[in-house]
């Protein structure tokens, strides 16, 4: 059953087998494959079916270096599922294997048998098969590369929303959905031996504790080692901190733009440097340097696309109509979830950065509807030819300018982290601060991949890449990526990681860390793929343990 805690008003909450907290990729997937046991299972949500004031202020963070965006996370039933583009690809394998120039690399689990799992998530969770990517990949009519390799990244047209597609798994009387729970504090037994209940506080001011079994943490890379860290029943320093690992080895994925491609011909926006499509599948190649080639010269798994730039690329007119369209849509039907699908086009269709993207995106969304009907007015013709381009002639569209835009792997760096602050929030838990830079490893890798690709499209007579990235100062990809990973990194050693390889905390029999915070290393995949895979592994292992 779905219970808000705001409407529902409980006494005292049951006890269950299994208490998952988050209800995102992670905590959903983990409740959808344990749900035809015989387990009392529920999932608590901080947020509610629709975003609040709340859920929104409850995001607060202070950032140190690389900027956190209160955005990339969402307190509302599927996480940030709900807002994401659906764009995955899985890690590669350099990703996985120990690196010798690389400290703390290497993930405790095989390719092989992540690659088991990845096709477990493509037949249940609407992901592509590994047979897919590859095929994209391999796909004819490539350009000669020697030391580059192209790394398909899918964007699934209906990304999935883990709220919406498994909201059904609530409807059976052992599995349970709290709305307006956020999880405070996880509390010990009485005899210090586990932890045995979760502190949960509701936005009308009661205060509720929950009794389980087993406690999965699935709340994000940022989420996860707060609750740890506040939880000092076991540990003064926080639950599974006995060696000062919670929170460290945060990893992003910074974006940013640097560097322009000019084309010594002229190409469509269909062309496989700016779209790839099989069937009902499309995406984009991203350009990456060869596994051998990173070995070779001691790099990260960094990777760069292709953007376009058109005539229309930031116009104001532009983003007025496509607010008004969403604007439109809310006065009949309430899903607004994935506002760029309003568009019906990947945002750099219009946009010649992602920081113009995101700065032109906030001013329309509170300008007035006659404003931004002047606006459309006023740009008239770039919204003309957008409007000719995107339903006429859009795979006839000339491109001869485009931008790189990075997808940076981050080195697992212990000082890069996520601590407690003296601040609070609305409910007296310490707020965090996240401190992460990019390292002179992490800058060395891209400028390197700039060289090599620079070297490559000249050779090729194919375009010329007019690029200052080595002497960029500051650095210029800085740009929060929304992706936070490592900070309850997974290994074998206590001393240098959270979680053993089944996901359990170091030290705690019934406390588990889902979703990227658990990763080891970061490559340059999107991660929800991957937090999926290791979702359906977690719930195996526990579908053992109570089997």
């Amino acid at each position: 059953m779905i219970h808000d805690l705001s409407e529902a008003k409980f006494d005292a909450l049951p006890d269950y087998d299994v208490c998952v907290i988050g209800s995102g990729p992670a905590g959903t997937t983990i409740a959808n494959e344990l749900r035809d046991m015989a387990l009392r299972l529920c999932v608590l949500e901080s947020g509610k079916l629709r975003p609040t004031p709340l859920g929104h202020r409850l995001r607060r963070v202070r950032s140190e270096g690389i900027v956190v965006r209160e955005d990339s996370r969402e307190r509302v039933f599927g996480g940030t599922s709900t807002t994401w583009t659906g764009t995955s690809t899985p890690l590669d394998a350099i990703d996985l294997a120990p690196r010798p120039w690389l400290r703390y690399s290497g993930w405790p689990i095989s390719e092989v048998e992540l690659h088991a799992y990845y096709e477990e998530a493509a037949m249940r969770y609407r992901f592509p098969s590994l047979g897919r990517f590859r095929r994209l990949s391999s796909r004819e009519h490539q350009p000669r590369w020697h030391d580059v390799e192209e790394k398909v990244f899918f964007t699934d047209p209906r990304p999935q929303n883990f709220g919406e597609e498994f909201r059904h798994i609530f409807a059976g009387p052992r599995t349970d959905l709290y709305l307006d729970a956020t999880a405070v504090r996880l509390a010990a037994s009485a005899d210090h031996s586990a932890i045995d209940r979760v502190l949960i506080h509701v936005s009308d001011g009661r205060e509720l504790r929950l009794h389980a079994g087993i406690f999965v943490l699935a709340a994000g890379g940022l989420e996860n080692p707060r609750l740890l860290l506040v939880s000092r029943d076991l540990c003064s320093a926080g639950l599974g901190n006995d060696h000062d690992q919670v929170g460290r080895f945060l990893m992003n994925h910074p974006m940013g733009y640097h560097g322009t491609i000019r084309l010594e011909h002229p190409a469509t926006v269909s062309d496989h440097l700016f779209e790839v499509h099989e069937g009902n599948l499309s995406g984009y190649a991203g350009l990456r340097l060869r596994d051998a080639v990173q070995a070779d010269r001691g790099l990260l798994n960094s990777s760069v696309r292709l953007e376009p730039v058109f005539p229309w690329s930031g116009s104001l007119g532009l983003y007025s109509l496509f607010t008004l369209r969403r604007r439109a849509q809310a006065l009949f039907r309430r899903d607004t979830t994935h506002p760029d699908e309003a568009a019906n086009s990947p945002p750099w269709y219009w946009a010649r950065t992602r920081s113009e993207h995101q700065r032109l995106t906030a001013f329309t969304s509170k300008a007035s509807w006659p404003v931004l009907a002047m606006n459309v007015l006023k740009e008239a013709r770039r919204v003309a030819q957008w409007a000719w381009a995107r339903f006429f002639i859009h795979s006839l569209q000339e491109v001869r300018i485009a931008h790189l835009t990075h997808f940076m792997e981050m080195e697992p760096d212990p000082e890069n982290r996520v601590v407690l602050t003296l601040e609070c929030d609305e409910y007296g838990v310490p707020m965090m601060a996240v401190r992460h830079r990019c390292s002179e490893l992490d800058r060395r890798s891209v400028v390197e991949l700039h060289r090599t690709l620079a070297e490559e499209f000249a050779a090729m007579g194919l375009a010329s890449l007019e690029t200052t990235l080595a002497s960029a100062d500051p650095w210029p990809i800085d740009e929060d990526g929304h992706h936070h990973m490592g900070t309850t990194r997974m290994g074998t050693d206590p001393a240098t990681s959270v979680v053993d390889p089944t996901l359990r905390l170091h030290g705690v029999p019934n406390v588990y860390v889902a979703g990227s915070s658990a990763f080891p290393t970061s490559g340059c995949a999107n991660p929800t793929l991957t937090i999926v895979a290791l979702s359906i592994r977690l719930a195996r292992h526990l579908r053992a343990k109570a089997e």
